[in-house]
């Protein structure tokens, strides 16, 4: 009776988890599957929803989208906010969609988690894109506050920010966040010249149904550093053990995002193979607005 007891338990709680996890489906499941993977901690993929999901689809994808556990509209005041519970949550995709294998498009912190992903269930993975994707976390931090220090070098107040940053533990959440924080003070995720398509996605969607969702929760930069010991890595080695396996991997990037160094970059290219890497003109962090329609060709001339 007590194995039963629990089992109807662990029964229980999968059930309750599943519900916890907002996602959407776009296209014609008979079509190649592609889940995206949104940032943060603290993200969601309203943005890309909003803007994206439909049109890719209508590439010949079938498009996946969700929040992770206690990010966005999958709201959990229990989540813990670690790489295994992202894991768990991408599985659950997988089995309520009934998908065997799909091609994970990781979108920046999404990156981190979608490479552990694809390294821990190499089976399920048909492809990995990194778009706009951190994958040497401490070297983004680095040229980011390197950058701080020319851009505001006669600005003495900016310039003890800089230094007060520097003096915190890099394994923390302040860290990251004073670093992004600056980064934005910067324009880093800011196209510098904006299209009329561009501004025009970015008004539909900051006037429509998903920006009202648009939910941050500031918890989950702080619980994931709390419970994630994982929190500051150089995923160089895994993207090398990954496409050995042979799992294709592709990456793409803006040319104006500032958040990464022309190494991080080339370092890139020399990771995925010329052919499988590009960089966007024009274009910052939010590839998929700031140059769609390249970053949907991009995409449909690689996955298929």
């Amino acid at each position: 009776m007590r194995v039963l007891l629990s089992f109807l338990f662990a029964l229980i709680s999968i059930s309750f988890n599943a519900q916890q996890i907002y996602s959407k489906a776009y296209g014609n499941p008979k079509d190649m599957p592609v889940i995206f993977i949104h940032g943060g901690p603290s993200g969601n993929s309203t943005l890309f929803e909003g803007s994206t999901a439909q049109k890719f689809a209508e590439k010949g994808f079938y498009v996946i989208v969700y929040d992770r556990r206690g990010e966005g509209r999958s709201k959990d005041e229990n989540a813990s906010m670690t790489f295994k519970e992202s894991f768990e949550d991408l599985n659950q995709i997988y089995k309520k969609y009934g998908i065997r294998k799909a091609n994970i498009l990781a979108h920046s912190f999404g990156g981190i988690i979608g490479t552990l992903f694809t390294r821990q269930f190499p089976e399920k993975v048909s492809s990995l894109t990194l778009a706009g994707a951190l994958f040497t976390q401490q070297e983004t931090y680095d040229h980011i506050l390197k950058e701080a220090k020319n851009q505001f070098k006669n600005d003495s107040v900016q310039l003890k920010e800089i230094a007060e940053i520097e003096s915190l533990s890099k394994n923390s959440a302040a860290y990251r966040k004073r670093c992004y924080e600056i980064a934005g003070k910067m324009k880093f995720f800011t196209m510098s010249s904006p299209t009329p398509e561009s501004q025009q996605l970015r008004d539909e969607y900051e006037s429509g149904e998903f920006y009202a969702v648009n939910f941050r929760n500031p918890e989950s930069p702080l619980k994931f550093y709390k419970n994630e010991s994982r929190n500051n890595l150089d995923n160089t080695s895994v993207l090398k053990e990954i496409k050995k396996a042979g799992v294709p991997i592709f990456a793409v990037y803006g040319k104006d995002d500032g958040i990464f160094s022309e190494k991080q970059l080339n370092d890139m290219k020399n990771i995925v193979g010329k052919n499988h890497f590009k960089i966007i003109e024009n274009c910052s962090h939010y590839l998929f607005v700031d140059q769609q329609d390249e970053f949907l060709q991009f995409m449909s001339l690689h996955l298929k």
